[in-house]
């Protein structure tokens, strides 16, 4: 138990939680003094000890069960009820499905559950051993059962009771086959989400290092794990602070501003065109903003990272007006009026889930168009942040040159490279002819990048 305790604590630290030594040692004492038979008890001191931030709490309750079992109900056998002659009958029946489908359904009707090395087959079959992270392990989940052919369950089961009705089998008994059957399946699900699970905790425990911020700000955004993001996201606020020192020291050296050749030459005209008094030329130093946000998975932490920075610098910005879109798009700004922008940010992401629709920038264009446009103006810098890919929807480039036309300028930030735009659902190549600027942000630095061009 104690190297359970361990490998659970260690897994938390691989999903972000952080937890000292000194809190590892209170979850044992605690562990020592409550003890372990009264799992209610058990398990809320393991979480009184080791978590310290409420948003952690989630991830403790996914990997607990994971480590210290869900009680997934045993499997039954409904056969034993069944006269010979209705054995018989079964294994008859059974011996019509095809291949893939008699496995499960002999499983299902005898009670057997898969054997570790069936699992660990299945599991291989559909990409388990590269899972790492505990938000995987419904999909992986999902994956396993489909590939056990669970997904055609329902329709299986039916011509399987079709043709023992047919073979003269009672209906009492077909009707307990059946109730054993769903039964062994909803059982089947939990052990193979446990299975999942362990797996993907187990990864996740190996494959765990405390993460370097160099490495960090050059990892993709795409194969960030959540410790890593987290680990990013501290990281932010100290990345704002050089920023802002970069932005201020321009702004300082540019107040006194360039030449005015033409403003110069129409003041000394009464000098004979000898330039007594020079003038020069009037600066807005703090750019307008309007950024437009991909929060669909793909996407998700490029935008997220971006909306950080930006607030953290609000200082250095004269306005800015923020948007977020899926499949439409809506304004995000009042969740920064009276909020830090750490915490509106999560609060944007809470509220905003991704859910499983479709990306659609052209409608969201339409709708901004419609609701939005008085956002747009000529002092505008107007920046999307996104991949361009739209599901092989409308990509309305009619709207975004609309909307160039209006705006100073169209900046897109992409996390994907070049070589990837115009391929499958993308039109990241189409919409390019329209942006003033495109700057590839695959990571934080080249992010941070991008922001300072934008800031200078």
């Amino acid at each position: 138990m104690e190297q359970r305790i361990v490998d659970f604590i260690a897994a938390m630290r691989a999903s972000g939680v952080r937890i000292s030594i000194a809190e590892s040692a209170d979850a044992f004492r605690a562990i020592d003094f409550m003890g372990i038979m009264d799992k209610p008890i058990f398990r809320e001191s393991l979480r009184s000890t080791l978590i310290k931030d409420s948003r952690d709490n989630p991830t403790f309750d996914t990997l607990f069960p994971i480590f210290f079992g869900n009680n997934a109900p045993p499997m039954f056998n409904p056969t034993g009820d069944l006269t010979p002659e209705e054995q018989q009958m079964l294994m008859n029946a059974l011996r019509q499905l095809q291949n893939d489908l008699r496995q499960l359904m002999e499983m299902l009707m005898q009670g057997q559950q898969p054997s570790r090395n069936q699992m660990q087959q299945t599991g291989q079959q559909v990409g388990l051993q590269y899972a790492n992270r505990p938000f995987q392990q419904q999909w992986f989940t999902r994956r396993m059962l489909r590939q056990m052919g669970m997904d055609q369950l329902l329709e299986a089961l039916e011509k399987l009771l079709q043709q023992l009705a047919q073979q003269g089998m009672s209906q009492q008994s077909r009707e307990k086959l059946q109730e054993a059957a769903l039964g062994n399946a909803a059982a089947l699900e939990q052990q193979v989400e446990q299975f999942v699970g362990e797996n993907i905790a187990r990864k996740a425990t190996e494959e765990f290092h405390e993460p370097q911020e160099a490495d960090l700000m050059q990892r993709p955004f795409s194969h960030l794990s959540e410790s890593e993001a987290r680990a990013l996201r501290e990281f932010v606020r100290r990345m704002a602070a050089q920023l802002r020192s970069r932005a201020s020291l321009r702004q300082r050296k540019g107040k006194v501003g360039t030449l005015d050749a033409k403003r110069t030459i129409r003041a000394n005209q009464r000098y004979g065109g000898v330039p007594m008094e020079i003038r020069l030329k009037r600066r807005r130093l703090k750019p307008k903003l309007v950024l437009v946000c991909d929060v669909s998975t793909s996407v998700r932490y490029c935008s997220e990272f971006m909306l950080r920075l930006i607030y953290e610098l609000q200082d250095q910005v004269s306005k800015a007006r923020s948007f977020i879109f899926i499949d439409d798009i809506k304004e995000i700004t009042e969740y920064f009026d009276e909020t830090r922008p750490d915490l509106a940010v999560e609060n944007v992401l809470s509220d905003n889930q991704p859910g499983y629709y479709n990306t659609n920038l052209g409608n969201s264009l339409s709708t901004f168009m419609h609701d939005h446009l008085d956002a747009i103006d000529h002092r505008t810098s107007l920046i999307f942040i996104g991949d361009g890919r739209n599901n092989f929807s409308d990509p309305r480039c009619d709207l975004v040159d609309q909307l160039k036309r209006r705006a100073k300028r169209v900046i897109w930030l992409s996390p994907e490279s070049p070589y990837l735009w115009g391929t499958g659902d993308s039109d990241m190549h189409t919409y390019v002819p329209f942006c003033d600027a495109v700057h590839e942000v695959a990571n934080l630095q080249q992010l941070a990048d991008a922001v300072d061009r934008l800031l200078g």
